[in-house]
């Protein structure tokens, strides 16, 4: 656009995704954040996300004799859904107290692969992590979302890990 003789650039907002789970380590990478990047947050597009793991229901069957009514398994679901919101919706909050708006997104599956998935599909500028502190054994074992993150994302990750 020219105007005036001189040229004004319309700068497309960046999209800084945070995820979250019900941990501490992601609340305090959030507000790590909010903290430390606040300037570029307010110019920028904040998407809270959280992946919903898919609920194993073998053991209501297995405690059930099999015999499981459908409402106990869309009651379980449901609960889900309300306990997922309710995290988005303290995330919100925190973000509020700041002064920044942000936008809630959650997708079910495996957190690791659904953060990296909906990252790539927003084509996000920046991941935001919470580290919970595995030592090398626990995160060879057990695996690591934030290390899982780091190496797949297609865009910059940014770990935040306490350090008290």
């Amino acid at each position: 656009m020219e105007e005036g003789g001189s040229t004004v650039r319309e700068e497309k907002k960046k999209k800084v995704m945070v995820a979250i789970d019900e941990s501490e380590c992601s609340f305090y990478a959030l507000e790590w954040a909010l903290n430390h990047l606040y300037n570029s947050l307010l110019n920028s597009e904040i998407l809270l996300f959280t992946g919903q793991p898919i609920a194993d229901y073998s053991y209501i069957y297995a405690s059930s004799f099999g015999v499981t009514s459908p409402e106990l398994i869309t009651s379980i679901q449901e609960n889900q859904r309300k306990v997922t919101n309710a995290l988005l919706k303290k995330a919100k909050d925190v973000c509020g107290q700041h002064g920044i708006v942000a936008e809630t997104m959650t997708q079910v599956g495996d957190p690791k692969e659904t953060i990296c998935e909906a990252a790539e599909k927003l084509h996000v500028n920046l991941l935001v992590l919470g580290s919970h502190n595995k030592g090398a054994i626990q995160r060879a074992f057990l695996g690591s979302v934030s290390n899982y993150c780091v190496h797949n994302a297609k865009c910059p990750v940014l770990v935040v890990r306490r350090t008290s």
